[in-house]
Formats: structure tokens, sequence, C-alpha cells
């Protein structure tokens, strides 16, 4: 039962119908209990013991649903449609081993319930998300992923151009360069990160975990400067010069696109807007560069 509500709880903001689905199983597995209770309470009296799941020979023994995470639709379903079939083979197990017929009975019952509610599970696993579902969804995956991506791969690739270009035109040495842009960039990757974590728990924005956003802020931030930082792996540095050229103008580029494919950004605004940040920034490596 708690598990049936722990599902419904987590899927109830990306999937609310299948959130439903999972609230009325809950709603029946409390039928259960006050069944069991009800039977027990006729037997041995008011008093319930304190008995635990490990105190249970034979009981079913499964990981915590709040452990599996994320805990996406697929996920759900399929936790939901083993935990049936795992408590139908209980109950059966159980029902064999009386000698009561009202507790065969009741046991037999639950677990032919528990058989339905395994194929109601199943059936779940095979409906297809609606549009609607589909399109939160997608949603979900632009405030979680693609947000949080995009600030880091755009400060990455754009705040990093002024150091790494101006320490090329000021020292003249690869090695110097790489390190400028090594700093740069793991530096940028543990600020942002740091950043987009803290600024919302997601509790009310509905951005996910802070932790996770963070996670793939950093990432895509020090990638940004990774990407025109190696190059400078090379000796003559005006080769690698101009292959970490190239390397801007393909990440000026994925940016654009990600902002146009995500943001519905028009291609025109998109490149101009990412183009003139960058130049921007990489005049100033080189006014400061060659000063």
């Amino acid at each position: 039962m708690r598990a049936s509500m722990t599902i419904s709880r987590t899927l109830k903001e990306s999937y609310p119908a299948q959130a439903q689905q999972f609230a009325e199983l809950r709603r029946e597995e409390d039928g259960h209990r006050h069944r069991l209770i009800e039977l027990y309470r006729d037997r041995f009296g008011e008093h319930i013991p304190l008995i635990r799941r490990q105190d249970v020979r034979g009981f079913v023994r499964r990981r915590p649903v709040w452990l599996v995470r994320p805990l996406g639709l697929n996920a759900a379903r399929k936790a939901a449609e083993v935990m049936e079939l795992e408590t139908k083979r209980f109950y059966e197990a159980a029902a064999r081993r009386s000698a009561d017929a009202g507790v065969r009975q009741l046991l037999g019952d639950l677990a032919e319930e528990e058989r339905h509610h395994a194929q109601a599970a199943e059936q779940m696993a095979q409906t297809k998300v609606s549009e609607e579902d589909s399109a939160r969804q997608q949603r979900l995956f632009v405030l979680q992923v693609i947000q949080p991506g995009l600030a880091g791969l755009m400060d990455g690739s754009v705040s990093t151009l002024a150091p790494l270009f101006a320490a090329a035109l000021a020292t003249h040495s690869s090695g110097d360069t790489l390190r400028v842009g090594l700093a740069a960039s793991l530096g940028a990757g543990i600020s942002m990160g740091f950043a987009e974590a803290l600024s919302d728990d997601g509790s009310l924005t509905g951005r996910g975990h802070p932790w996770a956003r963070g996670g793939v802020c950093g990432l895509m931030t020090t990638l940004g400067g990774l990407g025109h930082s190696l190059p400078y792996l090379l000796r003559d540095v005006k080769t690698a010069t101009w292959i970490a050229v190239g390397v801007v103008l393909v990440e000026l580029g994925v940016i654009s696109w990600v902002r146009h494919k995500y943001m519905d950004t028009p291609w025109s605004s998109a490149v101009i807007q990412v183009v003139i940040g960058g130049l921007l920034v990489f005049g100033v490596g080189l006014l400061i560069g060659s000063s």
C-alpha cells in the first residue's frame, strides 16, 4: 500500500492520469489491510503486536520504492507489476499452509485480487502516454535538463574565451594557455554548478532535484570551456589557436541549434544573439592579450 502511495505521489506532477490509477490501486490495497485486521481482531482481540517485515518467514522482500531514482513511468509500472505478483504468490503460499477455512478463503480472495492488480499494472505498461502527458514530460525535460545544460554550455563556451585567447596572445605558449583554459573551465564549472543547485530546490518551480540540475549545469560548463582549451595540447600556438577558433564556432552553432529546437527561438535571433556575445568576449580577450 505504501509503495503504491509513493508511486502515485511521485508521478502526480508528470503523469497525473497514471498517478490516479496507482492511487486507485492504493485504495484497494487499503481495503485488503482492513479485511486482514478485522479477521485478526475476530480471532485474537484488539491488541496487535509489532511485527515487522523481516519477522515473517517467507514474506515479500523488496527494495523500497523511494530508493529507485529517477522513478520514471516505465520503472513505476514495472515495480508495481512485480510487487503485485510477489504479493499474490505470498498469499497463495500462506493459504496453502493455513488449516483454518476462513483464513484460507480470505487469503485466496486476496491472492485473486492481487492477480487482477498485476494484470492492471501490465495493461498500464502497454498503454501509450497521452499527448498531454507527453507534452508535460517534454516541458519537464526542458526545465530540468535543457535549461541548466544550455546555461552551462553558454557560460563555458563564451566566458572562457577572453582568458584563453588573452593568454595565447600574451604568452605565445601552448602550455601556459592550456593551464589557463583548464583553470577557467574547471573553476567556471564548479561555480555554475553550485549557483544552479542553490538557486532553488525545485519544489515550487518544478525544475527537479537541485543537485541534479547543478551537476548538469556544471558538467556542460566545464565541457564548453574544455572544448576550445584542449587544442593547446599542440605545441604550435598558431595552429592550436586556429583549431580553437573552429571549435568555438561549432560550440556557438550547437548553442544556437539548442535554443532554436527547445526554446522556440527563431534561427536568425538565436545565431545573432550567440554570435554577438561570443564576438564581444573574444574581442575583450584580444584587446587584453595584445596590450
